[in-house]
């Protein structure tokens, strides 16, 4: 199969521009705080050993998408104990929340650019057996280069929008040759499914969003202990992962709500920690108090917010409240995992804007506990009258709960899938681990 005109100009490109992309990665990796000696996994050189024996390889884009497959790792590890797991992301962030999440005999690089011989630099280190993709992560030396050494690969939780459809439709000739390098592709939702046939890639299908399975996001016991400890008996809520323009709407919602509900605390935890400066400003502006976890801070009984605006502490937050808000949603981002809060037992209230989740939010709304929203005013209405009615809460929580739990058996098919469909042997018929 000869290769389309577009990859070959694409690989002479990035091999030309390779280093001016190099030296603005490593002057944001710097930034970021990453370790100098990790700078040069982006030019394929590897910090760390190759582990002995067969090695699997998941690549991932950054947080979300990492964190969705640790708990299918740790599932494949189990079901196949001589196997060793490789991950890559391309985020400072993703390898800081990473770094304490791995799964056993399993190691993270940052992937490297997307060029020849940094490719060919990282494939000559790693030697991977077999490689997972996931959702749209999708850099064509990279895919052709793993490809040519014969390493069988899938392509998981596939996502393709309606823009980025339109997109490859324009190249269907690049998008079959991509596409079909996949011996396995498995999407999370129909619409999908149906762009990757329409391009080409008549071998795609559905399945379930690996996220839904991913667990509850973890926390640290002793710091739940405290947060519960600070917070008494006061009623509480979350608003999580908020983009700009969102600060404002639940803030607004929350100085409305605190007319009838005057011990109310918000735990504001924006998208982004760095923005925390920014989400101060607007919480002062409001006349609101605060505390802010970058700064040490507990809530005190006269905080209003809590600015939590630390990085890898979302799950505490889950654990802390029984109502989450979830961000992304009242902006045009395409929503965020609501899977994380419902396995945490949170009512999931949000927003109407949420492309990229719109199966899981169907599901979760037919079989309850989430609550959607369509602006300031609605979330602070339903807001009022879950903290009035405690056994409607404690009733969606349990729906939320049990939404959650539904979705396990998915997770230990998908590792019996990838297991055989990539040529690692038979699974051990182990159960899923906790």
């Amino acid at each position: 199969m000869s290769t389309p005109l577009p990859v070959t100009v694409y690989a002479r490109l990035a091999g030309v521009l390779a280093p001016l992309t190099h030296s603005g990665i490593r002057a944001k990796m710097a930034a970021q705080k990453v370790d100098a000696e990790r700078f040069s996994e982006k030019l394929g050189h590897a910090s760390l050993p190759r582990p002995e024996g067969p090695l699997l390889w998941f690549h991932a884009a950054s947080v979300g998408e990492s964190l969705s497959v640790l708990r299918l790792i740790s599932l494949i590890g189990a079901r196949a104990p001589g196997l060793g797991f490789l991950i890559t992301t391309g985020t400072a962030t993703s390898a800081q929340i990473l770094a304490t999440r791995l799964p056993p005999r399993c190691r993270h690089q940052f992937a490297p650019l997307d060029t020849r011989r940094a490719v060919e630099r990282f494939l000559d280190h790693w030697r991977p057996d077999a490689a997972v993709f996931v959702e749209s992560e999708l850099w064509p030396n990279m895919l052709t280069l793993t490809a040519a050494r014969g390493v069988p690969m899938a392509l998981l939780n596939a996502r393709i929008s309606e823009r980025s459809a339109r997109g490859w439709k324009r190249v269907p000739a690049t998008a079959r040759h991509l596409l079909g390098l996949f011996g396995v592709i498995h999407t999370q939702d129909a619409r999908t499914t149906r762009h990757m046939h329409e391009i080409g890639a008549t071998h795609a299908r559905t399945g379930r969003n690996i996220k839904a399975a991913s667990g509850p996001l973890p926390h640290d016991a002793d710091a739940l202990a405290q947060i519960r400890a600070a917070l008494g008996d006061r009623p509480v809520w979350v608003a999580s992962s908020t983009h700009p323009g969102e600060e404002e709407i639940v803030l607004d919602a929350h100085r409305a709500l605190l007319d009838d509900h005057p011990r109310l605390l918000l735990i504001l935890v924006p998208r982004h920690p760095e923005r925390g400066d920014r989400v101060q400003s607007l919480i002062r502006a409001r006349g609101l108090t605060l505390a802010r976890r970058s700064a040490g801070e507990q809530p005190g009984a006269g905080t209003q917010v809590y600015l939590a605006d630390t990085l890898g502490e979302t799950g505490l937050w889950y654990a802390a409240s029984p109502l989450v808000c979830l961000g992304g949603s009242f902006t045009p981002v395409g929503g965020h995992n609501p899977y994380e809060p419902a396995h945490a037992g949170a009512v999931v209230l949000h927003g109407p804007l949420y492309a990229n989740f719109s199966d899981a939010y169907a599901d979760f709304a037919q079989a309850g506990g989430a609550v959607e929203v369509a602006d300031g005013a609605a979330l602070r209405e339903a807001l009022d009258a879950l903290l009035k009615d405690a056994d409607r809460l404690a009733g969606l929580r349990d729906c939320a709960r049990a939404f959650a739990a539904a979705q396990e058996d998915m997770l230990e098919a998908q590792a019996d899938t990838l297991l055989q469909a990539l040529g690692l042997g038979e699974p051990e018929p182990l159960t899923c681990p906790s």
